[in-house]
């Protein structure tokens, strides 16, 4: 598959496109800074993103403002922090009453009003509410294929092993109705095969772009990818999440394929990039963060820096690229590249289109990192300005437990630091070295940074508002989506497999 889709490239490199570009956004699902092999892992099997890498832009320096699912995909496709729409704290569960609230502009619906054709594959994670009310059908895409949370939010043993009798390795919640795969807003399967998922799904975004490209029109793919990776078992060398990557790799080609098969490849823009990082709790069966400390569920730089690629024959300039950038300058950024006018709120992020297109550097100078659980009294947890970073508190996770750190770990409690530890992550992107530590020589820049740092964050948090917690509506089991409603007993009985097996 990388061999076709990279001859179609060969063809299309040197040509220009009109404006606006198809866009194409993948995001990868706990996925580690370290483990693509673009990114140097040793045993990743994943040319079709490594040729990505190496025909478009790779970051070097991308984040996510918080290190879990549901707000870092509501800071994707918001460019607002999580905070200001009330995506806090943790994630939303399955009977949520909340979700991304109406009123919240995403890019799906900036991209619709300009004429798109918008269409998401994949995991939402931002609310269902009563009737459907949060899902993507609501926010922006005229089409929708996917699961409505993560799919280990369900009892994952009719899921994800095979044959359902299998115990499964790791938990799930139990008690919920099991995952139900949608259509728009109706119940396809309950619980879907898991392993024809991604086909169904490239399926679904050949369909997008078939449409798009026979209406005249441009198309904006948002695929959110959650790994299986049971179709490549025992192929990767690398264990069953080298395998998950394997799937998640021949999924890029596939889309990649399918644009390049029409022709598109000059006209579309490829954006990758993840969620969070790793799940080091699963060990061998989570992901890697390379160099970096920690991972998901903190905010270590394991837990935040995300491998990014943006791909776009006859305007994007292969290379790697050192300047600061973050999933939450995706929607400005391609809102000036449709030419479309930015909502009338308070945006996070800021247009990288100069930089893309090599005319100019990045206008990111720092980033603010919030924990999964914040609050307005302690505000952020880190500061990035410029290759500095400090850490006022910090605190461990369960997702980054089984890690050699224990500063990674559950048990390592909520910490203030007085000062803030300081790293400078050009020299030591693992954050090992304090450099205002006891034993450190303080240097005159050291202590200025630490200054400047302290001084951004208390001007920062003294300007957010945090908006009402959307989580703190609390849960109905009643909003769970059945795809037998009234059924008995429940939830059992929400059980509908489908055509996927």
């Amino acid at each position: 598959m990388v061999v076709l889709w990279a001859l179609a490239l060969a063809l299309a490199a040197g040509l220009a496109s009109a404006y606006p570009p198809n866009i194409v956004l993948i995001f990868a699902d706990d996925l580690g800074y370290g483990d693509l092999g673009s990114y140097g892992h040793p045993t990743s099997t994943t040319p079709n993103l490594d040729q990505l890498a190496t025909a478009g832009l790779r970051f070097t320096d991308f984040y996510v403002p918080v290190s879990l699912c549901t707000p870092s995909r509501a800071a994707l496709l918001t460019g607002r922090l999580p905070v200001r729409s009330g995506l806090y704290p943790g994630v939303l569960e399955p009977g949520s009453r909340g979700g991304l609230p109406l009123e919240e502009v995403t890019l799906a619906e900036i991209l619709a009003a300009q004429g798109y054709l918008t269409g998401m594959a994949g995991k939402w994670h931002l609310g269902v509410g009563p009737e459907g009310t949060f899902l993507p059908p609501h926010q922006g895409f005229h089409r929708f294929l996917g699961i409505p949370y993560s799919h280990d939010q369900g009892p994952c043993q009719n899921l994800t092993c095979f044959p359902p009798a299998t115990p499964c390795h790791g938990i799930c919640d139990q008690g919920l109705v099991p995952v139900p795969l949608l259509a728009n807003l109706s119940v396809e399967a309950q619980p879907p095969w898991l392993p024809g998922l991604e086909a169904r799904y490239v399926a679904f975004a050949h369909d997008l772009m078939v449409d798009a490209h026979r209406q005249g029109r441009p198309f904006f793919l948002y695929y959110a990818s959650h790994f299986s990776g049971q179709n490549f078992a025992g192929h990767s060398g690398r264990g069953p999440f080298g395998d998950s990557l394997m799937e998640l790799d021949s999924a890029v080609g596939a889309l990649m394929t399918a644009v390049g098969d029409l022709g598109l490849l000059k006209d579309t823009l490829v954006i990758f990039t993840a969620d969070n990082g790793p799940e080091t709790m699963r060990m061998s069966r989570g992901g890697c963060s390379g160099p970096l400390r920690c991972g998901k569920g903190t905010t270590f730089e394991g837990g935040v820096r995300e491998p990014a690629l943006a791909f776009w024959p006859g305007h994007i300039t292969p290379g790697v690229t050192h300047e600061l950038a973050s999933s939450l300058d995706i929607l400005p950024t391609l809102a000036a590249l449709a030419g479309a006018p930015l909502p009338n709120v308070t945006l996070d992020g800021f247009d990288l289109s100069p930089l893309l297109l090599g005319k100019g550097k990045s206008p990111r100078q720092t980033m603010f990192f919030y924990p999964t659980f914040p609050d307005e009294i302690r505000g952020v947890f880190a500061v990035r300005s410029g290759k500095y970073k400090a850490h006022f508190f910090t605190q461990g996770s369960v997702h980054s437990d089984t890690t050699a750190d224990p500063a990674c770990h559950a048990s390592s409690p909520l910490t203030a630091h007085e000062p803030p530890l300081l790293f400078d992550l050009s020299e030591d992107p693992g954050e090992n070295y304090n450099l205002v530590g006891s034993g450190a020589e303080v240097t005159p820049q050291a202590l200025e940074a630490m200054k400047q740092l302290q001084l951004l964050k208390a001007q920062f948090d003294a300007s957010m508002t945090f908006s009402p917690s959307q989580m703190a509506r609390g849960e109905d089991a009643a909003l769970q989506m059945c795809c037998q409603p009234s059924c008995s007993p429940w939830p059992t009985c929400c059980h509908c497999p489908g055509p996927l097996r």
